[in-house]
């Protein structure tokens, strides 16, 4: 659609025009998170307009907040019960969340990441 231009003030007539502007949908998020606006949160039952979803072993997991996914989805310290949310230390299948915690429950030789 055209229409003056009303900023012109040298007596001179101008035109703009409107181009319709292409919304192109941006590309799904690559990794494990995705939004998934107005869900409902599996763990505590919120119906939130910024939930997101999380991917993991393929099944989809909806949180309203990162404190109910981990409440969710993070492993728990075989020891100390605590949730992992660094990388902690795996030893024959089991979690922990430090070396200390690996070495109290036998496991020999641990240390922790620096």
């Amino acid at each position: 659609m055209d229409r003056p231009d009303p900023s012109r003030s040298d007596g001179r007539s101008a035109v703009l025009t409107e181009t319709p502007t292409r919304v192109t949908p941006e590309p799904e998020p690559r990794g494990l998170v995705r939004e998934a606006a107005g869900n409902t949160c599996e763990v505590c039952g919120n119906r939130y307009d910024k939930s997101f979803q999380v991917i993991l072993d393929g099944r989809s997991h909806t949180f309203d907040s990162f404190e109910c996914a981990v409440h969710r989805l993070a492993p728990t310290c075989a020891h100390c019960g605590c949730r992992i949310l660094g990388h902690g230390i795996e030893s024959s299948g089991t979690f922990y969340c430090c070396a200390n915690c690996a070495r109290a429950s036998g496991v020999p030789n641990t240390k922790d990441r620096s």
